[in-house]
């Protein structure tokens, strides 16, 4: 199979129809063998019925639906499992992504060697002050982290080798970092290509400005589990030892000026000295249980389901 069309939804029953449609015209057009896989993160309208409906109409749409709205990494996460295509695409159900784009990176990932392709709408129809500037101060601060220079991290329209999607793991609010979690994987070839954005035609957007809050906070997740997930020791390791030294420090210090300097000067436990020493000293031993609990905490963690799935469709 050449192309997996991945989508995740949530109450986009006005759009789903059209964009099937969309992409069934592309598909054919380009002579693409390919699967749509519409994944329902917990809609509360129509949208699986609709679903249902299309699988009907046609062997290559695939649906699988949530018991309740578990979040759009949870989607992707089960759409990759599932997907078979030897290219993944993944793109948003609100018509705001082209699907005629699907062409032009599917050959960018096939004959140019890319094991992932990101877009970029350059030109956005969004609101400037509550998506746009936002936006680009999150995409900067995206690639001062993660060294990848892409322009549009966020962007939903996105194609992979299947050798990505199936050695990632996306999970938690990480579907903004996929290119970061690709990266950290091991495939490091990542390309961008400008894409045309449309402008919202039915319902409103799922997203809000606490997006934002929770992108920039993902970041210094996926920046810490990057540099220390396998190694959480070396981080607070290094910060106990620190910590510690300066504490060992201020003690030697006081030690020595009370036994040697200035026998008869003030207690030791009257000089701010000696509780900086106490206090840093402590917090460096805290540091290294904390160390030493994320080292136990990474050997014995399992694996366990993140969603329950209610129903699937056309899957074998």
């Amino acid at each position: 199979m050449d192309i997996s069309v991945v989508i995740p939804l949530l109450n986009e029953q006005d759009s789903l129809v059209e964009l099937h449609d969309w992409i069934a015209k592309v598909m054919q057009s380009n002579q693409f063998s390919y699967e749509i896989i519409f994944i329902d993160d917990g809609s509360t309208d129509d949208s699986w019925q609709i679903v249902s409906k299309l699988s009907l109409q046609n062997n290559n749409v695939k649906g699988i639906r949530f018991l309740k709205n578990y979040g759009k990494s949870q989607a992707l996460h089960a759409g990759f499992e599932k997907a078979q295509g030897d290219v993944i695409v993944t793109m948003d159900a609100d018509l705001q992504d082209s699907p005629d784009e699907i062409p032009e990176l599917y050959k960018m990932v096939v004959n140019k060697g890319f094991d992932l392709v990101s877009g970029w709408k350059k030109k956005r129809y969004d609101s400037v002050i509550s998506k746009n500037l936002p936006s680009k101060l999150f995409n900067w601060a995206a690639r001062k982290t993660s060294g990848i220079k892409l322009n549009d991290f966020n962007c939903g329209l996105k194609a992979y080798k299947i050798d990505v999607v199936k050695n990632i793991d996306v999970n938690g609010e990480m579907h903004r970092y996929i290119p970061v979690l690709s990266k950290n994987a091991g495939f490091t070839k990542i390309g961008e290509k400008v894409v045309q954005h449309q402008a919202r035609k039915y319902g409103v957007t799922k997203f809000g400005m606490n997006r934002f809050i929770h992108g920039f906070l993902d970041l210094i997740t996926i920046w810490f589990l990057s540099h220390f997930g396998k190694r959480p020791m070396h981080l607070f390791g290094a910060l106990g030892v620190i910590m510690f030294l300066i504490g060992l420090a201020f003690s030697a210090y006081l030690g020595v000026d009370k036994l040697f300097l200035n026998p008869s000067g003030r207690l030791i436990t009257q000089r701010p000295q000696f509780y900086i020493a106490l206090v840093t000293m402590i917090i460096g031993t805290q540091f290294f249980v904390a160390g030493f609990l994320g080292e136990l905490v990474l050997r014995n963690k399992q694996d366990k389901s993140r969603y329950l799935i209610k129903e699937k469709l056309n899957f074998s």
